[in-house]
Protein backbone atom coordinates (compact mmCIF):
# COMPACT_ATOMS: atom_id res chain seq x y z
CA UNK A 1 0.00 0.00 0.00
CA UNK A 2 1.22 3.48 -0.66
CA UNK A 3 1.93 5.86 1.98
CA UNK A 4 1.68 8.83 0.31
CA UNK A 5 2.52 11.13 3.37
CA UNK A 6 6.01 9.55 3.57
CA UNK A 7 6.62 9.08 -0.28
CA UNK A 8 5.68 13.05 -0.28
CA UNK A 9 8.28 13.73 2.71
CA UNK A 10 10.94 11.93 1.28
CA UNK A 11 11.00 13.29 -2.41
CA UNK A 12 10.38 16.55 -0.98
CA UNK A 13 13.94 16.33 1.02
CA UNK A 14 15.72 14.57 -1.75
CA UNK A 15 14.94 17.04 -3.69
CA UNK A 16 15.82 20.62 -1.41
CA UNK A 17 19.33 18.15 -0.63
CA UNK A 18 20.08 18.36 -3.99
CA UNK A 19 21.65 21.24 -6.21
CA UNK A 20 21.65 21.76 -9.60
CA UNK A 21 25.54 21.35 -10.23
CA UNK A 22 25.02 17.91 -8.24
CA UNK A 23 22.46 16.93 -11.43
CA UNK A 24 24.47 18.44 -14.38
CA UNK A 25 22.55 21.68 -14.88
CA UNK A 26 23.36 25.35 -14.56
CA UNK A 27 22.93 27.19 -11.29
CA UNK A 28 22.01 30.26 -13.06
CA UNK A 29 21.26 33.85 -11.85
CA UNK A 30 18.89 34.83 -8.81
CA UNK A 31 18.46 31.54 -7.57
CA UNK A 32 16.08 31.42 -4.28
CA UNK A 33 14.56 27.74 -4.27
CA UNK A 34 16.55 25.06 -1.53
CA UNK A 35 18.04 23.00 -3.93
CA UNK A 36 16.01 22.02 -7.10
CA UNK A 37 12.99 23.20 -8.95
CA UNK A 38 9.87 20.84 -9.10
CA UNK A 39 10.25 21.71 -12.92
CA UNK A 40 13.81 20.52 -12.99
CA UNK A 41 13.01 16.86 -10.89
CA UNK A 42 10.32 16.88 -13.59
CA UNK A 43 12.42 17.15 -16.18
CA UNK A 44 15.18 15.34 -15.08
CA UNK A 45 12.59 12.48 -14.55
CA UNK A 46 10.99 13.06 -17.63
CA UNK A 47 7.84 13.72 -16.27
CA UNK A 48 5.24 16.61 -16.23
CA UNK A 49 6.02 19.12 -13.56
CA UNK A 50 2.35 18.94 -12.14
CA UNK A 51 2.57 15.62 -11.86
CA UNK A 52 5.65 15.67 -9.93
CA UNK A 53 4.06 18.15 -7.74
CA UNK A 54 0.86 16.41 -6.86
CA UNK A 55 3.21 13.73 -5.86
CA UNK A 56 4.58 16.12 -3.22
CA UNK A 57 1.59 17.54 -2.40
CA UNK A 58 0.18 13.72 -1.18
CA UNK A 59 -1.94 13.67 -4.55
CA UNK A 60 -2.63 12.11 -7.55
CA UNK A 61 -2.86 8.80 -8.77
CA UNK A 62 -0.42 5.58 -7.62
CA UNK A 63 2.49 5.97 -9.40
CA UNK A 64 3.83 3.17 -11.43
CA UNK A 65 6.86 1.04 -10.93
CA UNK A 66 8.05 2.66 -14.38
CA UNK A 67 7.67 5.84 -12.78
CA UNK A 68 9.69 5.17 -9.67
CA UNK A 69 12.18 4.10 -11.51
CA UNK A 70 12.27 7.14 -13.36
CA UNK A 71 11.90 9.24 -10.65
CA UNK A 72 14.86 7.40 -8.71
CA UNK A 73 17.31 7.80 -11.44
CA UNK A 74 15.74 11.54 -11.78
CA UNK A 75 16.96 12.24 -8.02
CA UNK A 76 20.22 10.58 -8.81
CA UNK A 77 19.31 8.42 -5.72
CA UNK A 78 21.45 5.58 -4.32
CA UNK A 79 20.43 1.58 -4.45
CA UNK A 80 19.20 2.03 -0.68
CA UNK A 81 17.11 5.44 -1.34
CA UNK A 82 15.37 3.78 -4.83
CA UNK A 83 14.62 0.65 -2.81
CA UNK A 84 13.01 2.69 -0.11
CA UNK A 85 10.99 5.00 -2.32
CA UNK A 86 9.64 1.87 -4.34
CA UNK A 87 8.70 0.52 -0.90
CA UNK A 88 6.91 4.43 -0.19
CA UNK A 89 5.25 3.96 -3.33
CA UNK A 90 3.88 0.25 -2.42
CA UNK A 91 6.22 -1.86 -4.72
CA UNK A 92 8.23 -4.04 -4.45
CA UNK A 93 11.99 -2.96 -5.30
CA UNK A 94 13.72 -3.93 -8.04
CA UNK A 95 16.40 -6.53 -8.34
CA UNK A 96 20.04 -5.63 -7.98
CA UNK A 97 23.12 -6.31 -9.65
CA UNK A 98 24.09 -6.50 -13.63
CA UNK A 99 19.81 -7.02 -14.09
CA UNK A 100 19.48 -3.42 -12.93
CA UNK A 101 19.16 -0.43 -15.06
CA UNK A 102 19.58 1.84 -11.94
CA UNK A 103 23.18 3.84 -12.42
CA UNK A 104 24.79 4.77 -9.77
CA UNK A 105 25.02 8.38 -8.45
CA UNK A 106 28.68 8.54 -8.42
CA UNK A 107 28.58 7.37 -12.21
CA UNK A 108 26.41 9.91 -13.34
CA UNK A 109 27.83 12.88 -11.39
CA UNK A 110 30.93 11.97 -13.78
CA UNK A 111 28.61 11.40 -16.71
CA UNK A 112 27.10 14.81 -16.08
CA UNK A 113 30.34 16.36 -16.16
CA UNK A 114 31.31 15.22 -19.84
CA UNK A 115 28.52 17.11 -21.84
CA UNK A 116 31.08 17.83 -24.67
CA UNK A 117 33.06 14.67 -24.53
CA UNK A 118 31.32 11.74 -26.70
CA UNK A 119 30.46 8.88 -23.70
CA UNK A 120 28.24 6.49 -22.85
CA UNK A 121 26.74 4.32 -19.75
CA UNK A 122 26.62 0.52 -20.75
CA UNK A 123 25.43 -2.36 -19.39
CA UNK A 124 27.62 -5.58 -19.15
CA UNK A 125 25.52 -6.75 -22.32
CA UNK A 126 26.37 -3.33 -24.36
CA UNK A 127 23.21 -1.83 -23.75
CA UNK A 128 23.13 2.01 -23.76
CA UNK A 129 21.07 3.49 -21.13
CA UNK A 130 22.71 7.01 -21.16
CA UNK A 131 24.83 9.01 -23.91
CA UNK A 132 26.40 12.44 -24.31
CA UNK A 133 25.34 14.77 -27.14
CA UNK A 134 28.53 14.44 -28.53
CA UNK A 135 28.47 10.49 -27.92
CA UNK A 136 24.63 10.51 -30.29
CA UNK A 137 26.54 12.54 -32.67
CA UNK A 138 29.40 10.26 -33.31
CA UNK A 139 26.60 6.92 -33.00
CA UNK A 140 23.68 8.10 -33.11
CA UNK A 141 20.78 7.43 -30.80
CA UNK A 142 21.40 4.08 -29.13
CA UNK A 143 19.06 4.33 -26.13
CA UNK A 144 15.97 3.58 -28.17
CA UNK A 145 16.13 -0.20 -29.04
CA UNK A 146 14.28 -2.62 -27.73
CA UNK A 147 14.25 -6.35 -26.65
CA UNK A 148 17.32 -8.38 -27.47
CA UNK A 149 18.60 -5.32 -30.15
CA UNK A 150 19.33 -3.51 -27.14
CA UNK A 151 22.86 -5.13 -27.29
CA UNK A 152 25.26 -4.09 -29.37
CA UNK A 153 26.80 -7.66 -29.56
CA UNK A 154 23.46 -8.93 -30.80
CA UNK A 155 22.97 -6.02 -33.34
CA UNK A 156 26.33 -6.75 -34.58
CA UNK A 157 25.56 -10.92 -35.85
CA UNK A 158 22.13 -10.03 -36.57
CA UNK A 159 22.26 -6.49 -38.45
CA UNK A 160 24.74 -5.30 -41.46
CA UNK A 161 24.23 -2.18 -40.91
CA UNK A 162 25.21 -1.60 -37.47
CA UNK A 163 28.70 -2.45 -38.98
CA UNK A 164 28.99 0.50 -41.08
CA UNK A 165 30.10 3.24 -38.64
CA UNK A 166 33.29 0.95 -37.30
CA UNK A 167 36.35 0.02 -39.90
CA UNK A 168 36.35 -2.68 -42.25
CA UNK A 169 39.67 -3.90 -41.20
CA UNK A 170 38.35 -4.34 -37.31
CA UNK A 171 35.08 -6.17 -37.74
CA UNK A 172 36.72 -9.54 -37.30
CA UNK A 173 38.39 -8.02 -34.02
CA UNK A 174 34.66 -6.49 -32.87
CA UNK A 175 33.10 -10.17 -33.37
CA UNK A 176 36.21 -11.84 -31.03
CA UNK A 177 35.31 -9.55 -28.49
CA UNK A 178 30.91 -10.00 -28.56
CA UNK A 179 31.64 -13.36 -28.68
CA UNK A 180 34.05 -13.62 -25.93
CA UNK A 181 32.64 -10.73 -23.29
CA UNK A 182 29.34 -12.89 -24.00
CA UNK A 183 30.89 -16.10 -23.25
CA UNK A 184 32.34 -14.73 -20.13
CA UNK A 185 28.75 -12.97 -19.14
CA UNK A 186 26.93 -16.32 -19.57
CA UNK A 187 29.32 -18.04 -17.26
CA UNK A 188 29.28 -15.35 -14.38
CA UNK A 189 25.14 -15.28 -14.91
CA UNK A 190 24.68 -18.73 -15.30
CA UNK A 191 22.26 -20.77 -17.80
CA UNK A 192 19.09 -18.85 -16.83
CA UNK A 193 20.47 -15.51 -17.29
CA UNK A 194 19.48 -13.20 -19.86
CA UNK A 195 22.89 -13.29 -21.27
CA UNK A 196 22.21 -17.10 -21.98
CA UNK A 197 19.11 -16.43 -23.52
CA UNK A 198 20.95 -13.71 -25.76
CA UNK A 199 23.21 -16.56 -26.80
CA UNK A 200 20.93 -18.81 -27.43
CA UNK A 201 19.62 -16.53 -29.92
CA UNK A 202 22.63 -15.78 -31.67
CA UNK A 203 23.15 -19.52 -32.10
CA UNK A 204 20.18 -19.71 -34.01
CA UNK A 205 20.38 -16.73 -35.96
CA UNK A 206 24.05 -16.17 -36.92
CA UNK A 207 26.51 -18.32 -38.41
CA UNK A 208 29.28 -15.92 -37.67
CA UNK A 209 28.39 -16.33 -34.54
CA UNK A 210 28.21 -19.84 -34.43
CA UNK A 211 32.21 -19.95 -35.71
CA UNK A 212 33.29 -17.78 -32.99
CA UNK A 213 31.60 -18.99 -30.17
CA UNK A 214 32.76 -22.09 -31.00
CA UNK A 215 36.27 -21.01 -30.48
CA UNK A 216 35.75 -20.83 -26.73
CA UNK A 217 38.46 -17.48 -26.47
CA UNK A 218 37.80 -15.51 -23.52
CA UNK A 219 39.56 -12.04 -22.41
CA UNK A 220 39.38 -10.74 -25.92
CA UNK A 221 40.21 -6.80 -25.59
CA UNK A 222 40.47 -4.01 -28.52
CA UNK A 223 43.50 -2.46 -28.82
CA UNK A 224 43.92 1.36 -27.11
CA UNK A 225 42.69 3.12 -30.51
CA UNK A 226 38.78 2.51 -31.95
CA UNK A 227 38.58 3.86 -35.68
CA UNK A 228 35.06 4.97 -36.52
CA UNK A 229 33.65 5.42 -40.55
CA UNK A 230 31.23 8.43 -39.92
CA UNK A 231 28.80 9.40 -42.48
CA UNK A 232 29.61 12.89 -42.18
CA UNK A 233 33.10 13.34 -40.94
CA UNK A 234 34.90 10.41 -42.03
CA UNK A 235 37.55 8.10 -40.12
CA UNK A 236 38.01 8.65 -36.72
CA UNK A 237 40.46 7.27 -34.30
CA UNK A 238 39.63 7.84 -30.56
CA UNK A 239 41.22 5.95 -27.50
CA UNK A 240 38.11 4.64 -25.20
CA UNK A 241 38.48 4.52 -21.19
CA UNK A 242 36.48 2.77 -19.38
CA UNK A 243 35.03 3.45 -15.79
CA UNK A 244 33.53 0.40 -14.44
CA UNK A 245 30.94 0.39 -11.12
CA UNK A 246 31.37 -2.95 -10.11
CA UNK A 247 27.72 -3.39 -7.57
CA UNK A 248 26.08 -3.15 -11.33
CA UNK A 249 28.03 -4.36 -13.50
CA UNK A 250 27.64 -0.74 -15.79
CA UNK A 251 30.78 0.82 -17.56
CA UNK A 252 31.42 4.72 -18.52
CA UNK A 253 32.61 4.44 -21.81
CA UNK A 254 34.47 7.86 -22.65
CA UNK A 255 35.43 8.42 -26.38
CA UNK A 256 39.09 10.79 -26.49
CA UNK A 257 40.83 12.05 -29.96
CA UNK A 258 44.92 13.35 -29.06
CA UNK A 259 44.99 16.78 -28.88
CA UNK A 260 45.85 18.31 -32.46
CA UNK A 261 45.56 15.29 -34.45
CA UNK A 262 42.99 15.13 -37.28
CA UNK A 263 40.22 13.06 -35.24
CA UNK A 264 40.89 15.53 -32.41
CA UNK A 265 39.39 18.49 -35.27
CA UNK A 266 36.69 16.29 -36.42
CA UNK A 267 35.37 15.74 -33.09
CA UNK A 268 35.64 19.36 -32.79
CA UNK A 269 33.09 19.38 -36.04
CA UNK A 270 30.59 17.04 -34.72
CA UNK A 271 30.05 19.42 -31.56
CA UNK A 272 29.46 22.65 -33.86
CA UNK A 273 27.41 20.63 -36.69
CA UNK A 274 25.04 19.42 -33.63
CA UNK A 275 23.46 15.93 -32.41
CA UNK A 276 20.35 17.25 -34.25
CA UNK A 277 21.74 16.45 -37.61
CA UNK A 278 24.57 14.18 -37.49
CA UNK A 279 22.42 12.12 -34.58
CA UNK A 280 19.61 11.50 -37.88
CA UNK A 281 22.18 10.33 -40.61
CA UNK A 282 23.71 8.22 -37.18
CA UNK A 283 20.54 6.77 -36.59
CA UNK A 284 19.87 5.29 -39.74
CA UNK A 285 22.99 3.37 -39.71
CA UNK A 286 22.49 1.75 -36.45
CA UNK A 287 18.64 0.81 -36.46
CA UNK A 288 17.76 -2.14 -36.95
Amino acid sequence: MIDRAGLAEFLRRRRESLQPEDVGLPRGARRRTSGLRREEVAALCHISADYYSRLERRRGPHPSEQMIASIAQGLHMSLDERDHLFRLAGHQPPTRGAASEHISPGLLRIFDRLADTPAEIVTELGETLRQTPPGVALTGDLTGFTGPARSIGYRWFTDPACRALYHPDEHALHSRVFAAGLRSTVTLRGPDSWAAHLQRLLFERSAEFRTYWNEHEVGVRYGHVKRFVHPEVGILELACQALLDPDQGHSLLVYTAVPGSESHEKLRLLSVLGTQKIGTGTQDINMR
